[in-house]
Parts: structure tokens; C-alpha cells; sequence
């Protein structure tokens, strides 16, 4: 940690900045949320349409695709994401809230939420504390010795990056050592690995259902370009996905920490980590909303609660208060933050 920098002030200044937002936050946050939700219903609805028109014209399926595509990333990204992260429990909407919302990806939500919202966002970037940071599948820096598999892991990125929705699923099944390996004994269970072995088979089974069955089975004769539509639309949502969060986590600007420099951490010490153990990306508003706001990294994983449309609105007066304290704030172009991940995973994947 950097002894030159006032903590104190650092966490008030977030602090205050943090609550005078909130004030701010009401009905306009609640429209927009709903508004979200109605467009990704329009957009998933009209692409499995577009599907099946696609025997008129190809054009036709492939507008599906992507629309379909485009439904599924809104859902992923700026609605399950956010509202898991409890953004919109003080809405008391009986769906619009973290106890309830289910999304469409084969992750069940109950335990992403343990996985990222209680130990990533506790423990960013710590390392052994915080298993996003590579996923247990990539070494991202010296923290971790290097191995012989390291030699391709970019070729293990992009089979992540593909299959990310089931990469998410597993993750805590393979924390917990559920299926192979032996369980780290300072590791404290939160759930019983049968009761995490039902859900990661139950909410996988259904989504596999629902995309590769019931659908093409309901398009009768069409059952093949409905089935590769969304084949396609999922992989185009995975690709995505990944992309945007390993934006956000692994340019060559994150730092990591070690769990001996976080003990006795304070508010404005956790704050500190947040900040340097992110970067965002620069865009538009309609590429902010498609990356789930997560383009603004930095304020998430400051304000993770935070109604995520308001990222863009803080960003300026973060950026000022980094400035007066003298911390890094990491942002810039999407290809040169992506150019910095494949550097990344490049750079670790030798000794």
C-alpha cells in the first residue's frame, strides 16, 4: 500500500460521493431498468422469429441471430449481473431483486453470487483469496510458479471465452473441489457439494433444454436453423462476455496484492485495491449498456451496489479524487485494453 497516500480522506471523499448519489437514485432508475428488460424481451422474442423466417430469407436468420445474440448479452450483462448484485433490491419489485432474478445462462445465480459478489468483490485481486483473478486456469502473473500447461493458455483463454457461461457455472464446483482434487483445508464450505452438484446440473440441464431442444423442436422442419441460432447467438454472448471482464481485470495495469498487505485493511485501503486492481474502457452509451456498464470497472468494483447506469455519471468525479490523491486511473480504447489482456495472457504464459 502506498504509505503517502491519506486513506481517511480517500474513503470519505468515496464515501460522501457514494451517498450523495444514492440520494439521487429513484424513479428514473427504476424506468430505466424496465425499460432494459422490455427491449431484451423484444429483442429475444423478435430474433426467434427472425429464425424461422430465415426459410423465406437468409437475411432473415441471420438479423435473428444477432438479435437473439444482442438479447441475451442485455440479459446477462446489464440486467442479471446488475440486479444479482442487489442494484434494484430497494425497488421491493418481486422479480427485479437479488433473492429472485434468474437469468439465461447455465450459471445458477445463488452461486454466483458467493463466488463473486461475496469473494471477488471482497477480495479483489488478492491473491489465494480471489479465484477470478485467472479463474484457476491462467497464470496473469509471478504470483502464481510457472507450469508446463502455461505454454497454451492462450489456447485455454479462448476455449474459456467460447464456453464462458459454463466456465462461470463451474467455477465454484471447482473451488470446492467438487469433482476432482483434493479440498483446501483453510477453506471453509458455505454449501454441501451435493447441493451445489444439483443446482450446476439442474440449471445447465435447463438451459441446454430450452436452447438445443424445446425451441428447434418447436420450429418443427426448422428445427436445424433454429438449433444453430442459438448455437451461435451463445457463443456470440460467451465471446462478449469474456471479453468485456477480462478488459476490466487483466490490462497490463492490474495490480495484484498479497494476503499478508491486506490484513487490518481499512475502507480507504480496500478502496485503494479496487482502484488498482481494475481498468475501464472508453465507449458510447449504447456500448456501455451492452457491456453491463462494466466498462466503468472502476466505479463497480467501488460501488458495486451502485444502479449501474449511474457509473457513467460518477466516473469524472472519481477520476478528480483519484487525481488529488495521486492514484492511477487506468482507461482507454477497447482495442488497446484488449490488446493489453492478450499481451497479458501471452506475457505469463512463459517462465
Amino acid at each position: 500500500m502506498n504509505k503517502n497516500i491519506n486513506f481517511d480522506l480517500l474513503a470519505n471523499e468515496l464515501d460522501e460521493l457514494k451517498r450523495q448519489t444514492l440520494t439521487e437514485v429513484g424513479t428514473a432508475d427504476a424506468a430505466y431498468i424496465r425499460n432494459v428488460i422490455v427491449w431484451q424481451r423484444a429483442l429475444e422474442w423478435g430474433g426467434r422469429v427472425l429464425l424461422m423466417l430465415g426459410v423465406i430469407h437468409p437475411l432473415c436468420w441471420l438479423v435473428g441471430v444477432l438479435s437473439l445474440a444482442s438479447a441475451k448479452i442485455l440479459d446477462n450483462m446489464e440486467i442479471g449481473h446488475n440486479v444479482l448484485h442487489g442494484q434494484y433490491d430497494w425497488m421491493n419489485d418481486p422479480h427485479i431483486n437479488s433473492r429472485q432474478f434468474d437469468w439465461d445462462i447455465a450459471c445458477d445465480g445463488k452461486s454466483w453470487q458467493r463466488i463473486h459478489n461475496y469473494e471477488h468483490h471482497t477480495y479483489t485481486n488478492v491473491i489465494g483469496k480471489d479465484r477470478d483473478f485467472g479463474y484457476g486456469l491462467l497464470r496473469l502473473s509471478n504470483d502464481f510458479s510457472w507450469r508446463v500447461k502455461n505454454l497454451w493458455q492462450f489456447l485455454t483463454y479462448l476455449n474459456l471465452s467460447m464456453l464462458f457461461q459454463w466456465g462461470v457455472s463451474y467455477h465454484e464446483l471447482a473451488a470446492e473441489r467438487v469433482f476432482m482434487g483434493k479440498k483446501k483445508q483453510d477453506r471453509m464450505s458455505k454449501i454441501d457439494p451435493s447441493e451445489l452438484k444439483r443446482r450446476f446440473f439442474s440449471k445447465g440441464g435447463k438451459q441446454l433444454f430450452k436452447d438445443y431442444l424445446l425451441f428447434p423442436l418447436l420450429a418443427g422442419p426448422l428445427f436445424l436453423w433454429v438449433l444453430c441460432g442459438n448455437l451461435i447467438a451463445n457463443l456470440i454472448r460467451n465471446l462478449w462476455t469474456s471479453t468485456i471482464i477480462f478488459c476490466g481485470h487483466f490490462t497490463s495495469d492490474v495490480h495484484t496484492f498479497s494476503q499478508a498487505e491486506c490484513e487490518n485493511e481499512t475502507q480507504g485501503q480496500w478502496y485503494y485495491r479496487q482502484a488498482l486492481g481494475s481498468s475501464n474502457i472508453l465507449g458510447g452509451k449504447l456500448f456501455h449498456i451492452f457491456t453491463g456498464h462494466l466498462s466503468f470497472q472502476i466505479e463497480h468494483h467501488l460501488f458495486p451496489d451502485l444502479p449501474s447506469s449511474r457509473y457513467q455519471q460518477v466516473a469524472p468525479k472519481v477520476q478528480a479524487i483519484f487525481a488529488r490523491h495521486g492514484i492511477a486511473y487506468h482507461t482507454g480504447p477497447f482495442l488497446r485494453q484488449y490488446s493489453q489482456v492478450v499481451k497479458r495472457i501471452l506475457r505469463y504464459s512463459l517462465p
